[in-house]
């Protein structure tokens, strides 16, 4: 089926973030991510979403803070973003590094504890994580450890955008790294994916509204529960790994061990168990950093923020 034609303002915006990326590419990843960080850190506290979103997702979740703290973080998460995005587009740049390293890149704590005891041909594998630090590098990490990785990702609603960063993922990612749109279609070809033995990662973190409504820092949220339906169906490890960010294309990526399953007997039961300690550790990430997370989406129902 083909697709219908893409409006002046979608060929225009399209454009933007195709000339963004060339310049981006021609930089250094250290100096693209300073640029990217500086820009956005400028431009998004003035957006409306900041106040509309972020702010008042802040006041539900952590009403201790008062307006400069709150400022302060939602400052910080523009920068992360704006420093994401361009190390998305250098991703080959971003190179494993000694513990300790100040280079650009990444170090990872907990793969050879967790995640290799796990690596078994045949035998399907779950992660899960969040907006937090950068995300867009964990497939990276899988690619060059030999996993057979796939992801679900939310697509760009401009179809033009979409396929320019599945594109810029498919070149840094360098090998049959599986993208699966959520959704119908996307959900199916994921559990193939775990059918076949591979590995599945999910960005866990925000509203679903077909989801279990679970709490997340105490208020009801609407969570996606796919996590965790798949991992009661194939009985198969479920590790929570998530990204600090140290400073401009500098990441901490911290592998933790896998979780317990529950094993009542009633799958509605396991299902919320399952989830709600999924929202727990999530919480746990971002309390612990919460500059790191990207509040800028609509977390909680709508009468809430």
């Amino acid at each position: 089926m083909s697709r219908p034609p893409l409006s002046l303002t979608a060929r225009a915006e399209a454009l933007l973030v195709r000339g963004l990326i060339g310049l981006l590419q021609a930089l250094p990843v250290t100096t693209a991510s300073r640029l990217g960080g500086a820009v956005t850190r400028m431009i998004g506290p003035l957006l409306p979403v900041t106040r509309k979103v972020g702010d008042a997702n802040l006041r539900l979740a952590m009403p201790e803070l008062n307006a400069a703290q709150r400022q302060a973080i939602l400052r910080d998460v523009w920068t992360n973003l704006g420093q994401s995005i361009a190390e998305l587009v250098r991703l080959r740049a971003m190179t494993r590094l000694p513990q300790g390293s100040t280079a650009p890149g990444y170090t990872l704590s907990g793969w050879e504890e967790h995640v290799l005891p796990h690596i078994v041909p045949g035998k399907p594998l779950l992660f899960f994580t969040a907006h937090i630090g950068n995300w867009e590098i964990m497939p990276l990490i899988a690619e060059r450890s030999g996993v057979e990785f796939g992801f679900m990702y939310r697509a760009a609603s401009n179809a033009a955008v979409d396929e320019i960063l599945r594109g810029l993922r498919r070149d840094g990612y360098r090998s049959a790294v599986k993208m699966f749109a959520k959704g119908a279609a996307g959900g199916r070809a994921a559990l193939a994916h775990l059918r076949q033995g591979g590995a599945l990662g999910l960005l866990v973190d925000q509203k679903l509204d077909t989801g279990l409504s679970v709490p997340f820092f105490g208020k009801p949220a609407m969570t996606m529960d796919a996590l965790a339906s798949f991992a009661l169906k194939f009985q198969c490890p479920v590790i929570p790994i998530h990204v600090e960010r140290q400073g401009p294309a500098r990441l901490h990526v911290v592998i933790e061990p896998p979780l317990a399953l529950p094993g009542s007997g009633d799958r509605k039961a396991d299902l919320l168990a399952l989830t709600g300690t999924m929202n727990r550790i999530v919480e746990g990430w971002v309390r612990a950093r919460p500059g790191d997370w990207l509040w800028l989406h609509r977390r909680w129902p709508k009468g809430r923020v």
